[in-house]
């Protein structure tokens, strides 16, 4: 069941939303730092496929295991040590003398930064509302679109690209520092609405003295039908999400006949729209509920691809990538808030790791894919590609949303250890390692 979060503490939504800025900040130094780096390693454009590789393995891993491992190490800590392990990466890579140590801090940058996206997102989808959540992942954005204008500006005045990442590794220094300071603040930030009692039911306004610790096997959250088929459709959206601004521009120029100036004009309209309908969907989703808000996006998803399969004028699909943007926007928080809905409390960690780890998946995989069918057919294969994938993902929502979700009958309820002042708080599901 579902139950309105109460009112977040100011310092830890500060902090959160400095967190998923954190997060987007080195995304957005390689892309301009890259011709300098490549200049002083002396190696090919093409070995940034490297230090991508690297970052992703680094990725997929740590976002997998934290939502397997978050109950036992708590929130407040594994901030604290991803956020002081990325300070760390970003250090050695302002410090690389050769590509080789590069790719090792990329892939330590890709371990802490993992961390942080679940730790976050598990937190964010149990202590925030969907306006929040929808922000949260906004400032994502705009920590991808500073990470750009600090790399510029170190260029600009004639410092090597060095400087720019140990400004952004200073940043999550401070960070870290700030998550570790607040570490029983995150324990106890959501005051508990429901507590869960040894029966395995909900008990509304309650919250016992001892909170009750739910140690749920893995194999029970791996059984769920649910986990897979939400962990599935946060891949196809996020394959969505990149496919369509990855080959939009080509779509644009080869296929539409726009200049490219125009055609990149457009394609940042599409960002835009993301970033965009993330801050207004956020406020609307809160009125309407969630379920609603995401039925209508996942909708709109379908119509802005069936504009950008339509042969027609480049207006025509310039449109979809708008609408597709707009809509597409509050689907990513919506699913992660939502994800107790789907599998129960007891396994909402585990499967926001595995969903996260999936959407780097779909992130990676999706959008090589499409190159590989578009370069042996046309361009124009786009349109047609998107339409499956969101009527995949409408489909995969569906039958998901249906299905009765797992409550905590399957975990072993046990009393808490008292623990100084901490009197109250939420229950969370401690994994026993089996």
């Amino acid at each position: 069941m579902s139950t309105t979060p109460p009112r977040p503490r100011a310092s830890l939504l500060l902090l959160a939303y400095l967190g998923f800025v954190s997060l987007g900040l080195p995304d957005g130094l390689l892309g301009v730092g890259w011709p300098s780096i490549r200049g002083d390693f002396d190696v090919p454009t093409e070995a940034v496929g490297w230090v991508l590789t690297a970052g992703t393995v680094g990725y997929l891993t740590s976002s997998v295991l934290a939502g397997f491992t978050l109950a036992r190490v708590g929130v407040g800590a594994l901030l604290a040590g991803s956020t002081l392990l990325a300070s760390l990466a970003l250090t050695g890579y302002s410090m690389s003398p050769v590509l080789a140590v590069l790719v090792g801090c990329a892939l330590l940058l890709g371990l802490g930064s993992g961390a942080v996206d679940s730790g976050l997102n598990a937190y964010a989808a149990g202590a925030f509302g969907p306006r929040h959540m929808n922000w949260l992942h906004a400032f994502f954005g705009l920590g991808v679109a500073i990470g750009p204008l600090i790399m510029t500006g170190v260029l600009s005045a004639g410092l090597a690209w060095r400087w720019g990442y140990g400004i952004v590794a200073a940043a999550q220094l401070v960070l870290a520092i700030a998550f570790a300071l607040t570490v029983r603040a995150w324990q106890r930030g959501v005051p508990a609405d429901t507590a869960v009692d040894a029966a395995g039911t909900e008990a509304a306004g309650t919250a016992p003295a001892a909170s009750a610790v739910v140690r749920v096997p893995v194999r029970e959250t791996l059984r769920l039908p649910a986990v897979w088929s939400g962990t599935l459709a946060f891949a196809l959206y996020v394959a969505i999400e990149v496919s369509t601004g990855l080959w939009a521009f080509l779509l644009l120029t080869e296929g539409r006949g726009l200049s490219a100036a125009v055609a990149g004009g457009c394609v940042s309209a599409y960002w835009g729209s993301l970033f965009v309908g993330r801050i207004v969907q956020g406020v609307v989703a809160e009125r309407l509920g969630s379920s609603l808000v995401l039925r209508a996006s996942l909708a709109g998803m379908a119509v802005g691809a069936a504009l950008i399969a339509i042969p027609g004028p480049a207006a025509l699909a310039v449109l979809g990538l708008v609408v597709v943007g707009f809509a597409a926007a509050p689907v990513f928080p919506l699913l992660t808030l939502t994800t107790a809905d789907r599998v129960g409390p007891a396994h909402t960690d585990r499967a926001i790791g595995l969903q996260i780890g999936a959407s780097g998946i779909g992130a990676a995989l999706v959008p090589a894919a499409l190159g590989v069918l578009i370069g042996n057919t046309s361009v124009e294969v786009l349109g047609s590609a998107l339409v499956v994938l969101a009527l995949g993902l409408i489909a995969l929502y569906e039958w998901g949303a249906r299905r009765p979700s797992a409550g905590p009958s399957a975990a072993v309820v046990l009393p808490a250890q008292p623990d100084g002042d901490q009197t109250s708080g939420p229950v969370r599901p401690v994994v026993d390692g089996r």
